[in-house]
C-alpha cells in the first residue's frame, strides 16, 4: 500500500464510515494494488478482504469486471481526469451475474499528483428484474419501448451481453438492429473497445476482403501501404455485420474460419492476425431462406446465429408510438438548441393508425419533417408526412368518424373496468372505445400500454 492510500484509510473512523455505506467501494493503486474493500463490495462480488487485499485487482476479478471497460490494463494506465461512469455486468464468485453501475474517480495528492483510484458501485440488478417484470421501464441502454414485447428484447440484450457469444440480430429494416447491436456492446465487458459497425451490401464486392480483413502492401494495384481491415479496428470491441446476407460466399468461407479459429490472413499476406472481437451481426432477410436457395454458407449461419434475437415492427408495438414520438421531440430540441413543438393528440392518432412499413426509422423521419413544417408550434395533421395523412384507413375527418354503438358514455379518469366494458361493446375497435369513453386514442394507448391484462383483452375480441 503507498504512503498516501494508507494515509486516507488511517481513520479507524472512515474505514467504518465507507462500511456502512450501501455501495461498494474499492481502492487501488496506479499499478492495480487493492487497499481497500468494503463490506458491500465483498457482498455485491462474493470475494473477501482477505482474498482482494494486497493483490492486482485483475488477478482477482478478470474479466469482465476488470476488463475491456478497465483503464489499467496495460503497464502505463491512463489517467483520469474525471469522474467516469457506466453500466456494467459482472460475474461474482459464485459464478452469478450481477449488474452494476459502476463510477472511478481519481486519488490526487496535495500536490495534485496521482496516486490511484476508487471505484464505487451499487447492484441494480434486483431493481432493473423487478421494473422488466412490472413493465415499468421506458427505456434501456438507449432503446425506448414500454410494450411488453419491447421488455422481453430488454431481457435478451441484459442476458446476452455477459457473453461472448456470436449474436445475430433479425427484423425489418428500420426496426433498430444497429441500436441493439451498440447495447449489446455497450455494457459488456467489451464497451471500451471501439464499436465498428459494416454494412456488408455497401462494400464493392471486389474490396469487401481488404475492408473487412485488411491488406499488405503489394498485395494489389494500388496496395502503396499496409492497411488495418475493420476486424483489426475492432480489436477489444464490436464489429457489428449489417446485412450480412449479402457477403459473397468466398468472404463467408473467410469469415467462417476466423469464427473457428480466431485467426485470418490480410490480403495477399501469409502470417496469422489473432483479434480478440465480439461479432453481432444482422439482416433484414430470413437467413434460413438464404441458406435454402444457396446464396448463404449453412455453416456459417449456425456460427452466427449462436443467439438470436428477433426485433418487432412498430405495427407490433404501437402503444410506443406516443413514447417514441415523444423522444425524437426531445432529441430535436438537444441537436437543435432551438423550441420544438408539442404533438395534438390528434396527430397522435393518426401516427397510431399509420401501418408504418418503414418503422422506427419512418417515425422518426416523420416526426423531424412535422417539426419543420410546424415551425415550432403545435404539429397537426396537416404537419405530417403526405404518405401518412393520405392513407385510407385515416383519410377521413377525425371529427366525423363512423357512428359507434350508443352505450354508456365513460368520463373522467380512465379505469379497467369502463375500458373493458368499452372495449367489448364495440367489439375491440380502439378507436370506437375511445370517442365511447370521452378521451382521444392516444390517450387510450397509453392507458392499455400501462395495463398489459386489458391489452391482451382488447386483442382477443
Amino acid at each position: 500500500m503507498n504512503d498516501f492510500s494508507q494515509a486516507i484509510l488511517d481513520s479507524s473512523n472512515l474505514k467504518f464510515v465507507l462500511d456502512s455505506l450501501h455501495i461498494g467501494i474499492i481502492v487501488h493503486t496506479p499499478k492495480r494494488i487493492i487497499t481497500f474493500f468494503n463490506k458491500e463490495a465483498e457482498k455485491i462480488t462474493g470475494y473477501s478482504r482477505k482474498e482482494v487485499l494486497n493483490k492486482d485487482c485483475h488477478e482477482v476479478f478478470k474479466a469482465p469486471f476488470c476488463g475491456g471497460k478497465c483503464l489499467f490494463c496495460n503497464d502505463t494506465p491512463v489517467l483520469l481526469g474525471d469522474v467516469l461512469e457506466y453500466p456494467l455486468n459482472i460475474v461474482t464468485k459464485n459464478g452469478s451475474i450481477r449488474q452494476v453501475e459502476m463510477a472511478v474517480s481519481p486519488i490526487n495528492d496535495y500536490s495534485n499528483e496521482f496516486k490511484g483510484v476508487v471505484a464505487s458501485f451499487r447492484d441494480v440488478t434486483d431493481s432493473f428484474n423487478l421494473s422488466l417484470k412490472a413493465e415499468a421501464i421506458t427505456s434501456f441502454a438507449g432503446i425506448i419501448g414500454k410494450d411488453k414485447i419491447m421488455q422481453d428484447i430488454f431481457r435478451q440484450i441484459q442476458d446476452v451481453a455477459m457473453y461472448n457469444y456470436p449474436v445475430h440480430v433479425a427484423g425489418d429494416t428500420g426496426t433498430g438492429k444497429e441500436r441493439v447491436a451498440y447495447a449489446i456492446h455497450d455494457i459488456s465487458s467489451y464497451g471500451s473497445g471501439l464499436f465498428v459497425p459494416v454494412n456488408c451490401g455497401a462494400i464493392p464486392e471486389g474490396i469487401v476482403e481488404s475492408e473487412l480483413f485488411g491488406h499488405v502492401k503489394g498485395a494489389f494495384s494500388g496496395a502503396v501501404r499496409e492497411r488495418k481491415g475493420r476486424f483489426e479496428l475492432a480489436h477489444k470491441g464490436t464489429l457489428f455485420l449489417d446485412e450480412v446476407a449479402e457477403l459473397p460466399l468466398k468472404i463467408q468461407v473467410k469469415l467462417l474460419r476466423f469464427l473457428q479459429e480466431g485467426t485470418f490472413e490480410k490480403v495477399g499476406g501469409e502470417k496469422k492476425v489473432s483479434v480478440d472481437v465480439r461479432i453481432i451481426s444482422a439482416t433484414n432477410k430470413n437467413l434460413k431462406e438464404e441458406v435454402k436457395s444457396g446464396r448463404f454458407r449453412e455453416d456459417l449461419f449456425y456460427r452466427l446465429n449462436v443467439i438470436p434475437i428477433i426485433l418487432p415492427s412498430l405495427k407490433e408495438h404501437k402503444s410506443d408510438i406516443p413514447l417514441l414520438s415523444a423522444h425524437f421531440l426531445k432529441e430535436a430540441k438537444h441537436e437543435t438548441r432551438t423550441t420544438v413543438p408539442k404533438l395534438a393528440d390528434k396527430a397522435i392518432d393518426i401516427l397510431l393508425d399509420y401501418h408504418w412499413p418503414g418503422n422506427i426509422r419512418e417515425l422518426k423521419n416523420a416526426i423531424q419533417f412535422a417539426i419543420v413544417r410546424a415551425h415550432g408550434k403545435t404539429i397537426l395533421p396537416t404537419h405530417l408526412p403526405l404518405e401518412i395523412i393520405k392513407n385510407k384507413d385515416i383519410s377521413m375527418d377525425i371529427t366525423n368518424q363512423e357512428p359507434v354503438p350508443e352505450i354508456k358514455h365513460f368520463t373522467g379518469k380512465l379505469d379497467t373496468e369502463s375500458v373493458k366494458a368499452a372495449l367489448t361493446k364495440t367489439g375491440g375497435n380502439k378507436s370506437k372505445a375511445a370517442i365511447v369513453l370521452g378521451v382521444g386514442r392516444a390517450t387510450l394507448y397509453r392507458f392499455l400500454a400501462d395495463n398489459q391484462d386489458i391489452k391482451d383483452y382488447a386483442n382477443q375480441i
